[in-house]
């Protein structure tokens, strides 16, 4: 996460005071990532990380504060948002909302193993049927509509086979959308960015997932379709590698089988997954914002994947 909003010792320790957290010994950004800015806390009473939200406002974080909320008491390794003496969540930092929330355990696995896929299908399933109870409603922000709304904006930093490449995908993830097999897929909050860097794992055990500030209420497959994209790929041609996406839909159907429908739609929805990630990267890349350690990610990976995911679709066993 990019840091866009310098924060000054002094600050991080009056906004971790007022929470109950101690006293501030260390305070350093974090410089993975795009969205947010995200400093790293310390304190005498345990390690925090504080985010100040840069696009989101106060109408949109509260589901995500409380989607958080709610599946850490759940059960499930998600970091919890702290809350200050009259029990708020979301909270103010340089004129930015802000929250602060407790750092996990664990470090990235960017190589993983059998053992990782199996854990990581089980807990996404997890993470799914903890929220079928979860009472707030958001649509997934980085959807379809989103989708519709940025394409005309980088089509034209685009030569023009790229450009109708772009144009032919969003027509098809339009005719999808508007199927009704697509509008009978199980539904629900999904996290919509469950990337590799986005889980860390504690000696061989998952141990956290965070960054679910794209979640929202989308089809339960989307969320399948993008760990595939990540988790189950050759990272340099971006190629699906079926036997890894077997092993990780067969952990996640160990906790939640995928309806009839799920499976029939499964192409579609990998392509609407790479899809999603190369015009966000476009996006981020043509139409930059300023940040101290912004690091922008390449959006040709995910042109990749998606050619990929054309030529050769892929189903799940059902």
């Amino acid at each position: 996460m990019a840091v866009y909003t310098e924060v000054r010792l002094e600050q991080a320790e009056a906004f971790v005071r007022a929470l109950g957290r101690g006293h501030v010994t260390a305070l350093h950004g974090i410089g993975a990532g795009i969205e947010n800015t995200n400093y790293f806390v310390s304190t005498d009473q345990g390690e925090w990380v504080l985010t100040l939200f840069e696009r989101l406002g106060h109408e949109q974080l509260p589901f995500y504060l409380r989607y958080m909320q709610h599946l850490a008491r759940h059960g499930l390794p998600v970091p919890e948002p702290q809350a200050d003496a009259q029990g708020r969540i979301l909270h103010q930092l340089c004129g930015k909302p802000a929250a602060l929330v407790n750092r996990l355990p664990g470090r990235h696995v960017l190589a993983p193993d059998t053992r990782h896929l199996q854990q990581m299908g089980e807990m996404l399933a997890r993470l799914h049927l903890a929220g079928t109870d979860f009472e707030l409603h958001q649509p997934h922000l980085r959807g379809l509509d989103w989708w519709v709304a940025t394409v005309p904006e980088v089509l034209p930093f685009l030569d023009e086979a790229r450009a109708q490449q772009l144009r032919d995908e969003l027509a098809f993830q339009r005719g999808v959308a508007a199927s009704a097999a697509a509008a009978a897929l199980p539904r629900g909050p999904i996290h919509a960015d469950l990337f590799r860097d986005n889980v860390v794992f504690d000696a061989d055990r998952l141990s956290g997932l965070f960054d679910f500030f794209f979640a929202g209420i989308d089809c339960l497959l989307f969320d399948v379709a993008v760990c595939l994209n990540d988790w189950c790929i050759d990272q340099a041609s971006g190629r699906l590698l079926e036997d890894r996406a077997t092993l990780f839909c067969d952990a996640y159907q160990r906790i939640r089988p995928f309806a009839s429908g799920e499976a029939r739609l499964m192409p579609a929805l990998l392509r609407a997954a790479a899809f999603r990630f190369w015009l966000s990267r476009l996006w981020d890349l043509h139409l930059p914002r300023d940040a101290a350690l912004l690091q922008a990610k390449d959006p040709d990976h995910f042109e990749r994947v998606l050619r990929d995911r054309i030529e050769r679709p892929w189903h799940p066993l059902h």
